[in-house]
Order: C-alpha cells, then structure tokens, then sequence
C-alpha cells in the first residue's frame, strides 16, 4: 500500500513505480503530480491545457497521445491482433486481452479496502472507488451531467452528437460503444466465453454469469426496505414489492378484496355488499 495516498497494488515493483507521482523529478504546477521524466510530464500537462495533436484521418477524433490514436484507428480497421488462447475471441489493445484472460481465469487481483470487493483491473477498482467516495469528476459541457468514469463520459456525449462509431461487420448494426458491439458480434457468433468455474455451464454476459454464480453461492444482495426479506436477482424483489403495495391499498373489510383507490373500495362494498352478496 502506498503510504501517500493508500492506494493498493498487487506486486512491490507496480507499487514503486506509483510512487513517482509522489516523488518523481518532474512535477505538474497544475496539480502536483511528478514524473520520472519531462516528456512524461509533457504528455500530462496536455490534460490540463486541452491540446489533443494527434487527429484520426476517418472521423477526426482527436488524441494526447500518438499511440492512443494507433489503438482508436483499429475501431475503423477492424484490426484485433490480440487473441485469447482459450475462447478466441480477439482485441485490439492487449490490456484488453489480459483483463479477459481473468474471465476464464477467475483471478481479480485488485481487492477495494473498503468493501473488499475484488476486480480484474486496476482501473475497474479505480472507478469503483468512487462509488465509496461519490467522486464524478467527468462532466458533460452539453447537459453538465456527470460520471465516475471517462469512458462513461465518452459514451454519453455520443449520445448529443448522435455518433454510433462500432459498427457491426455482419448485419451493419452500428453502437454507441464497443461493449456494446462485443455483445452484439456473440449474436452472430454463438460464443459464450464466460464460463462457471463451478457446473461449467456457459453465457454470453459477464453479468448473466455473476447472476448465475448466485445459484452457487447463495448471495441474496437484493434486500427489501419494508420487511428486510433478502433476493439473488432484482426480479423476484420487484415481484414481491408488489406484495408491500397492496398492502396499502384500500381493503374490503367483508370479503378482503384489495382497491387501489377508495373511490373503487365505495362502490364495490355499495354494488355488491349492499346487494347481500359477498
């Protein structure tokens, strides 16, 4: 653990190299984080000046970095040079690759000191952590709404600008973003990479698999308000709200039968009671 910030890390040499942002040579005026050297810190300070030199020559897109734009071009080529060994399916940048690779894996290294939850990705937990801090510093300059991550951010502007720039390569289907087409593509495909380390049975989704690993582990995680009662997926807790809200509806005190209104309880008790039959 880093003894500036408390942030965690897996291995002694991924945590020394974090600690140059607190002790490294060169040190952004702007915010105060250090590098090891002025062209890293070159780079950095075009966060805070806004420059973006690098333009995609297809849609304009514009990048910090010129290997950010390498990997955003292969959004138009369609080049994924990175395979898994396991289930095939291919990426474009081979951080991707790896955090995949944990799909099959089952390895989430990256551990939150809070909740203890745990992730495949150093940048999953980042963004997780602000969910314990409430941080969004993302915010659209269009509709000032704000996000706890960037990539959030990215999608959501697309949807003012009207941009669907993943397009399906099969039927021209054309997404917002790339998880979106990665989903979709399993359409065509057939592939269900996620996998249950427990009865083997596989699913398209990640989310579809945590579902599933509930029947396993038992994790109730969908707790009513009213009556404390515990559920493993959102649906049965929708159905059983439905039981708290007739509660509150208007009752028959001859026969029990249940109105949402008052005025529907008068004139059943007068149309039926009144008229002896139960």
């Amino acid at each position: 653990m880093c003894t500036v910030c408390d942030k965690r890390y897996r291995t002694k040499a991924v945590l020394e190299m974090h600690q140059y942002v607190h002790t490294g040579k060169y040190k952004c005026t702007e915010c105060g984080k250090c590098f090891q050297s002025s062209a890293a810190l070159t780079v950095h300070s075009l966060i805070h000046s806004g420059e973006k030199p690098f333009e995609c020559s297809v849609c304009s897109k514009r990048f910090r970095q010129a290997g950010n734009l390498v990997v955003h071009s292969r959004i138009h080529s369609g080049y994924k040079p990175f395979k898994c060994f396991v289930c095939d399916q291919v990426f474009s940048q081979s951080g991707a690759l790896n955090n995949h690779i944990r799909v099959h894996t089952g390895n989430k290294p990256y551990k939150c000191h809070v909740c203890d939850k745990s992730f495949g990705s150093s940048g999953t937990l980042d963004n997780h952590m602000r969910v314990h801090t409430g941080e969004k510093p993302f915010k659209c300059h269009t509709c000032d709404k704000a996000f706890s991550c960037s990539g959030t951010l990215n999608n959501h502007v697309r949807v003012h600008r009207g941009e669907k720039p993943y397009k399906c390569h099969v039927c021209d289907k054309a997404f917002i973003c790339s998880g979106s087409l990665n989903k979709h593509t399993r359409v065509h495909t057939g592939a269900k990479p996620y996998v249950c380390h427990v009865c083997g049975k596989a699913f398209s989704e990640s989310g579809t698999l945590n579902s599933h690993m509930r029947v396993h582990t038992g994790n109730k995680p969908f707790l009513c308000h009213t009556c404390d009662k515990a559920f493993s997926w959102s649906a049965p807790l929708n159905k059983h709200m439905r039981v708290h809200k007739r509660e509150k509806w208007h009752k028959c005190s001859v026969c029990s039968k249940s109105f949402k209104q008052s005025s529907e309880l008068r004139d059943h008790s007068h149309s039926i009671h009144n008229n002896g039959t139960p």
